[in-house]
């Protein structure tokens, strides 16, 4: 062959004639070295150092063969032994656009067989040889790839030159099935959208700053349906692509707080990877879209509340408890004492222990507590673990927590009053699987009898009486980039039930909010909410204001729920107000902030007169103290100045469905527009409420005597004590304890151990 030419520094490439629009270009184009000698030039890219013989004594061309024969000028031969369904497709032009095959593995003993064998092994469905030696894999030609002439493709392969590997920008593909995908060249995605996004351009930003606060990988299946979808679910109003592979998350307002702008469209050039037919930004560069559709909105009333200085505490408390005799106890961590059921170490992560509040607002009390290890313990040992009502009130459960603190599980269930009979602890796998963030879970009545469990990012109903798993949820959503995130301790959010009407045939909704990733978490900046007992139940997601975890949540008479939060190290000092009556996406109210740091084991508690009490912080982070001063947080209701209600009560142990008269005086409204409502007695620790619920009766009124109507059923409320409020417009009045449901387990009377004093059953009355 007359002509000669050398590529790439290390091809060398022989022809009889200059094809396919060769021309000639500037020697200095040609100014790659020789692989064999450096001091010698072999082309370059795209470029050939051409060479043409000029004697008259050249042999005859060799003929070539091996499937489809041969040619002058190269080889044409195609591979046939091949697994099937693999097979020849055709000769594509490469490179016109970009590559239009992704994945190259060089080759210098190349065939098409091996190719095919390479590309199959790592599951692709195309294989393409080029230059001989080049071997490349994809499911899709990209690139706008189109079909070329047949004798285009005549590169000898390397190792076998009877066959053709493509040519010079020229791909010989074969694939499983003739009917292969191809993309054309890549654009912006600008329609068929996940929603009412749009596209703005291709955005800048620095090497050193993300424009975007949430940052997805998606190594394998970006795109800007998939990304923006994902920042949607979560709340986000802007959001974009960059490299192809990374998907972020944020607000307009990111953008405008980061001085960034638009630069050329041609800097957003890298395919999505999960989308070949579209751009996912570039280097440093974001394929950039805005949400133009309805958004969630963050009130800010006129009247936010505000934080007063209450007294200067003593303790640092762990719990903190509104008794029935309208005084708050405390209890802290000192000695091994730090838990009502279950402790930190040795004979406490075993102990059960009583306590009956006496004495009055301004006079002391004179009762302990009561623990004697050996008439009265647990099973098992047990540090963070939760107590709460089951099995048609006949028993308290006690579930999951540690052996001692941060130490190995205890995933499984008992029962107290402990059964006659031996062991009777059941074992719970999903306990066992999702230790140690699922700590403190959270448990709650529904309707229909059944428990409500909240664990880690999981959650189930279970059977009251067995703990067999009845229905188990989808997994909880976290934060936008990562599924991970917990809503138990040491992940925690906190968890509270919507309020409950007559006649209590709406499907129950529990909300959890806030919550933490693992490891050095990030905290999470949402709530979720689901009913647990409706058809194919799923999680519904709110974005709050900032991230929040350890928070505070309490059940306010109106049917509001109040957020105090903390970050780890970084306490969040503001307020915030969560709505169930008003529009999804619309619930969420920022009201007042404080000067005082609430962190690790804070808490909060609905005092009878409507105020919310905030106690504790003890983070031992070095940056923020033990905190020892005791708020109070005065709600919007209460600081308008308005005259709070009051009544009269003389029946305070309700029975279900029964009917109880109170006198009232109201100076706003009418008893046309008061409400009655009923908020549960609960403890709160670790800034959780467990058993918390808020129920509003039935009533009716006749002038200004009113008969409330009891809830009708243990499963709608289950037996104890209730604060009783009315509520004329927005303003509650002190409150006043009834029991409801009686004692039917009568755990009044429990336990019956010498160094115990049945205490529960007699009946204390005091105004707050």
């Amino acid at each position: 062959m007359p002509f000669a030419g050398a590529e790439f520094a290390d091809q060398c490439y022989c022809g009889s004639t200059i094809a396919n629009g060769g021309e000639m270009e500037p020697i200095s184009d040609c100014d790659m070295p020789c692989a064999g000698n450096s001091s010698e030039f072999c082309g370059g890219p795209n470029r050939l150092s051409l060479y043409n013989y000029t004697g008259d004594d050249l042999p005859p061309p060799p003929v070539t063969g091996g499937g489809g024969g041969g040619a002058q000028g190269g080889a044409t031969g195609i591979a046939t032994d091949l697994p099937s369904p693999w097979a020849y497709v055709g000769c594509f032009v490469d490179g016109a656009n970009g590559r239009v095959l992704a994945v190259e593995i060089d080759n210098a003993n190349l065939t098409m067989e091996s190719c095919v064998a390479t590309c199959s092994s790592q599951n692709f469905t195309i294989a393409g040889g080029e230059f001989s030696v080049q071997c490349f894999c994809g499911n899709a030609l990209v690139e706008g790839a189109v079909i070329a002439p047949e004798t285009d493709c005549s590169s000898p392969c390397g190792g076998n030159s009877t066959q053709a590997c493509g040519g010079g920008d020229r791909l010989s593909v074969y694939a499983t099935t003739p009917n292969i995908t191809i993309f054309p060249v890549p654009t912006p995605q600008n329609t068929s959208l996940p929603g009412p996004w749009s596209y703005q351009g291709c955005l800048a930003e620095s090497n050193n700053e993300d424009v975007f606060p949430w940052e997805i990988q998606m190594n394998t299946n970006n795109s800007a349906s998939a990304c923006l979808s994902q920042c949607a679910a979560f709340g986000y109003t802007a959001g974009g692509m960059e490299f192809g592979s990374r998907c972020y998350c944020g607000d307009e307002s990111d953008v405008i707080n980061s001085g960034f702008g638009l630069t050329s469209e041609t800097e957003c050039n890298n395919v999505c990877t999960g989308d070949p037919a579209h751009l996912c930004g570039g280097v440093n560069v974001i394929s950039y879209y805005l949400w133009e559709g309805p958004t969630q909105i963050w009130h800010t009333p006129a009247i936010t509340g505000r934080y007063e200085f209450f007294v200067p505490g003593v303790v640092v408390p762990l719990i903190a408890t509104l008794g029935v005799n309208n005084k708050v106890t405390f209890l802290e961590k000192s000695g091994t004492s730090d838990l009502n059921v279950g402790g930190w170490s040795l004979q406490s992560t075993q102990g059960v222990r009583l306590y009956t509040p006496d004495g009055s607002p301004g006079v002391n009390g004179t009762n302990d507590w009561e623990e004697n290890f050996e008439e009265l313990h647990l099973q098992r040992q047990r540090w963070y673990p939760t107590c709460c009502n089951a099995s048609q009130w006949n028993h308290h459960a006690v579930m999951g927590g540690e052996t001692g603190s941060n130490a190995s599980p205890e995933p499984n269930v008992e029962i107290l009053p402990t059964p006659e009979g031996g062991d009777t602890v059941i074992f719970l796998d999903w306990l066992n699987r999702t230790d140690p963030n699922n700590l403190y879970p959270f448990v709650f009545v529904l309707p229909s009898g059944n428990l409500f469990v909240v664990y880690y990012n999981e959650a189930r109903i279970l059977d009251a009486a067995t703990f067999d798993t009845i229905t188990t949820m989808p997994n909880i959503p976290a934060s936008v980039s990562s599924s991970l995130g917990g809503r138990t301790y040491p992940l925690e959010g906190a968890a509270v039930m919507f309020p409950q009407h007559a006649p209590y045939t709406d499907p129950l909704t529990v909300l959890v909010c806030g919550g933490s990733t693992p490891g050095p978490g990030t905290a999470l900046d949402n709530c979720v909410s689901i009913q647990p007992e409706v058809e194919n139940p799923t999680w519904a997601i709110e974005r709050m204001p900032s991230p929040r975890v350890m928070p505070c949540m309490v059940g306010l008479p109106r049917r509001n729920i109040p957020h105090r939060f903390g970050l780890a190290s970084d306490p969040n000092l503001g307020a915030l107000l969560y709505d169930p009556s008003m529009p999804f996406n619309e619930r969420i109210s920022i009201l007042n902030t404080t000067i005082v740091a609430r962190l690790y084991h804070s808490e909060a508690i609905l005092l009878p007169d409507g105020r919310v009490l905030i106690s504790g912080s003890d983070p031992e982070d070095n940056i923020n103290p033990e905190e020892f001063r005791i708020e109070v947080y005065i709600p919007p209701y209460l600081a308008q100045g308005l005259t709070q209600p009051s009544f009269n009560i003389t029946e305070r142990d309700w029975a279900y469905g029964s009917q109880h008269t109170i006198d009232v005086t109201l100076h706003q409204g009418t008893t046309s527009t008061m409400k009655v409502s009923l908020i549960a007695a609960t403890s709160s620790t670790h800034g959780n409420a467990m058993g918390s619920r808020t129920l509003f009766p039935a009533f009716s009124c006749v002038k200004n005597t009113c008969t409330i109507t009891a809830p009708t059923n243990a499963f709608i409320s289950p037996p104890g004590w209730h604060q009783l409020f009315i509520l004329d417009g927005p303003t509650p009045s002190h409150s006043a304890w009834v029991r409801i449901g009686g004692d039917p387990a009568e755990l009044g009377n429990w336990p019956d151990f010498p160094d115990f004093s049945v205490r529960f059953s007699h009946w204390i009355e005091f105004e707050w």
